[in-house]
């Protein structure tokens, strides 16, 4: 028999059992199911009812489709959104810099833009998105926007002023206010207030803007930026502070969870400490341009390279899954551990700039 011939065999067979199927659309699912019980009887039940017609069964369809629409959609959907960037040679683009402007404000409005406008900001993101079911990428883009909130603070209340004693920049004094926001604020929160509020993302983008408005007004002479070597030994004494409080928090948890062989916590420290590491190395990338004439002055650039080096590091740290063995293990890591190294020789870096410049 040739193909053609049991093609139009197959194709008759189906035309019959369709023809003469039971009129309540079942067509012999109890037949199908006689002789058998459990779990093929069931399933023959199924079929038979999805072939009976009517709206009965359209509504089952629709309702089928939307479970494996749902089951689908967050899955596919944390792959689509899921970014860690922790891209080492970023760089602010042009709508970001000014001329005469600050490169380290212009870092931090890069950065601000890439992780709320491009990378669409994700700690916040409501239960129907796909992004709640994230961890790491939020815990990063909070760690990022820590440390920009401390470097904000270093703007207005040293390197943004002439001295001490003379009036704060506006622009920088809101900017600082607005990056220290919640970073997991949405809209609307019923169980705080049934009125709607500012998300976190709107508040960093009026960061953004502030940040641009003084870079601009920098630019034109207006603003204040004092490139002085007591400034950025204050900026950087600061940092090296921060970064004391992560490796306090990275110790804690190694003394109360190391050994773990499920921590559901390591992660969301490992990646918010990646965040924030990530954070201060780009600032600092445009603190050294800005600063570069105290640095040649100073001889730091043998200490300050290798402080970068450090951060860049611990930055680019990501494993396929953070463990949290002993710190002793022989198989199970420990990247915790390892970060806290990194972490540690960036902050004793950094106090050693501070020593050299206080001489």
């Amino acid at each position: 028999m040739s193909f053609s011939d049991r093609l139009a065999g197959w194709r008759e067979n189906l035309r019959h059992r369709w023809m003469y199927r039971r009129g309540d659309g079942t067509q012999d699912a109890a037949a199908a199911g006689k002789g058998s019980s459990g779990f093929g009887a069931r399933i023959g039940g199924l079929v038979g009812g999805l072939n009976r017609p009517g709206m009965g069964n359209l509504l089952k369809r629709v309702l089928i489709a939307l479970v494996i629409l749902v089951l689908l959609y967050y899955p596919i959907g944390m792959l689509v959104v899921h970014k860690v960037d922790d891209d080492i040679d970023f760089a602010p683009s042009a709508a970001d810099t000014a001329e005469g402007g600050s490169m380290a404000v212009a870092y931090a409005a890069g950065l601000v833009d890439r992780e709320v406008n491009q990378n669409n900001w994700t700690a916040n993101d409501p239960f129907f998105q796909p992004g709640v079911m994230l961890d790491n990428m939020p815990n990063f883009q909070q760690g990022i926007m820590s440390a920009l909130a401390r470097f904000g603070f270093e703007l207005t209340d040293q390197l943004g002023r002439t001295r001490g004693s003379s009036e704060a920049d506006p622009d920088l004094q809101r900017a600082a206010g607005l990056l220290q926001y919640p970073g997991n604020v949405w809209i609307w929160n019923p169980s705080v207030s049934l009125a709607p509020r500012a998300s976190s993302e709107s508040q960093y983008r009026d960061a953004r803007e502030r940040l641009l408005a003084y870079n601009a007004r920098l630019a034109k002479g207006k603003a204040n930026y004092d490139i002085r070597a007591d400034n950025l030994l204050a900026t950087i004494e600061r940092f090296a502070a921060d970064i004391g409080s992560s490796s306090a928090l990275i110790d804690r948890h190694l003394n109360e969870e190391a050994g773990s062989f499920f921590d559901a916590e390591a992660d969301d420290i490992f990646y918010f400490t990646k965040g924030k590491l990530y954070g201060y190395y780009m600032v600092l990338q445009g603190l050294g341009t800005d600063f570069e004439p105290i640095i040649k002055e100073r001889n730091l650039q043998k200490p300050w390279n290798e402080m970068m080096e450090s951060f860049r590091k611990a930055a680019l740290l990501d494993p396929w899954v953070v463990m949290n063995g002993d710190p002793d293990a022989q198989f199970q890591p420990n990247h915790l551990a390892t970060q806290g190294f990194y972490l540690l020789r960036a902050r004793t870096q950094l106090r050693e700039i501070s020593n050299i410049l206080l001489k």
